[in-house]
């Protein structure tokens, strides 16, 4: 798919999951993510031994349930799934793809704002790939400690967020860094540019440090990085 095809959501003032992103979704992701599928890879490998049995799995802001699909291919009916979602286009195509498994109750995904009341869920894992840093900053800490108390003991947290550097000058190399990648995956400057300005206030990212903060302030007393490109990490945080 060519920079062009790929990037008339650009055209917007400011960042909507609308139909035209979710489109051309999954491509954007390879594109715009380090590392994707090392990424995604490692969250599932990581993520899989703490399911428990006759426990739900939650992904927060499940999308087209890219995150979903490999925990149920590999626990089936041990496990009940929650995919939850505020975008319209991205809930029409998680359901449509588990169509099946929500009609056999296996599966639910629900809209849900994460700025409103958690679930009264018990899960030993939630998935959040890329999701709480476009919450607003006010509530990230309620939803970490929500999370946190919906989790099962010995069940886990994982979380993949975009990041700023520990100070100015090793953001802006990061930054750099990360733009070349995208480069190289074949977007243009202004293409880059425009998808900044997009984000600018939607997507608002903090340090590494202070997301572990977040997760410890939560109850999670194990915490730790698995995996990090540059401005992108993952983190696993244990529910003792």
């Amino acid at each position: 798919m060519s920079d062009v095809d790929n990037d008339n959501y650009l055209a917007l003032d400011k960042w909507e999951f609308d139909s035209e992103v979710c489109r051309v979704f999954t491509d954007m992701l390879r594109r715009s993510i380090p590392q994707y599928d090392v990424m995604r890879q490692s969250v599932f490998d990581v993520a899989r031994p703490f399911v428990k049995k006759n426990t739900h799995i939650v992904d927060l802001g499940c999308s087209r349930g890219d995150a979903l699909a490999p925990f149920i291919e590999t626990f089936g009916t041990d496990c009940h799934y929650t995919g939850l979602e505020l975008s319209d286009a991205m809930l029409q195509a998680s359901r449509s793809r588990f169509e099946k498994l929500i009609d056999n109750h296996q599966v639910t995904i629900k809209k849900h704002d994460l700025r409103e009341p958690y679930l009264d869920i018990q899960a030993s894992l939630t998935l959040s790939v890329l999701t709480l840093q476009f919450t607003p900053m006010e509530h990230r800490q309620r939803i970490l400690r929500d999370i946190r108390r919906s989790t099962v003991k010995g069940g886990a947290f994982i979380l993949v967020e975009k990041v700023l550097g520990d100070s100015a000058d090793i953001n802006d190399m990061m930054v750099q860094n990360y733009h070349q990648m995208k480069r190289h995956n074949g977007y243009s400057d202004e293409s880059i540019e425009r998808k900044r300005l997009a984000l600018e206030g939607v997507l608002v990212p903090v340090t590494a440090r202070w997301n572990e903060e977040l997760l410890r302030t939560a109850g999670f007393t194990q915490v730790d990085c698995f995996w990090r490109w540059m401005n992108f990490c993952a983190w696993v945080a244990i529910a003792d």
